[in-house]
């Protein structure tokens, strides 16, 4: 009896910690066309993450960073998300211009526009506003170093102070 009183907590835990998972908070990833169409109805900023299906390090990011409940809620109510593979293959128009998939370069066209400095994988780019040059940031981040990008952007401390100056003073809070 004992045994099954044991399995059934067990049972009982784990299908607790699963709905919590399935309950939670996911990222409303669009495309770059609805995110142009958004922003012409509401200015945000826009978030990519750029990554591509090889990369382990972005599989880390999407169950470490983005799959927590208030990460993703906070991208949903500040920026326009876009989830884009590196090396996908469709055309892609934005901001009035085509971008394809370049074979010789084995990367997408649009990826490298945007990773405007160190090619890796993941990298997040930030664009502030419709008139704004992209900014990448290289690398896995965890909830806490995402966090000053995000509000950074999120709430507009990009019009009024430089990133350096914000993240000597930021406090994470997540």
């Amino acid at each position: 009896m004992q045994k099954v009183a044991v399995l059934f907590f067990i049972l009982t835990i784990t299908g607790f910690s699963f709905s919590l998972k399935e309950n939670g908070k996911k990222v409303n990833w669009i495309s770059f066309q609805e995110a142009e169409k958004r922003m012409n109805e509401k200015e945000l900023p826009v978030i990519v993450d750029v990554y591509t299906d090889w990369c382990g390090w972005c599989k880390v990011m999407d169950s470490k960073t983005y799959s927590k409940s208030h990460v993703a809620t906070y991208l949903n109510n500040k920026f326009y998300a876009i989830k884009f593979n590196a090396e996908s293959r469709e055309n892609i128009t934005w901001r009035g211009k085509v971008y394809r998939y370049d074979p010789q370069k084995r990367i997408h066209s649009l990826a490298l526009a945007l990773i405007t400095g160190e090619k890796g994988y993941p990298n997040t780019v930030f664009i502030a506003n419709k008139q704004s040059e992209p900014l990448s940031v290289p690398g896995y981040m965890t909830p806490n170093e995402f966090q000053v990008f995000l509000t950074y952007f999120g709430e507009k401390q990009n019009q009024s102070s430089d990133f350096e100056t914000y993240a000597r003073n930021f406090r994470p809070s997540w």
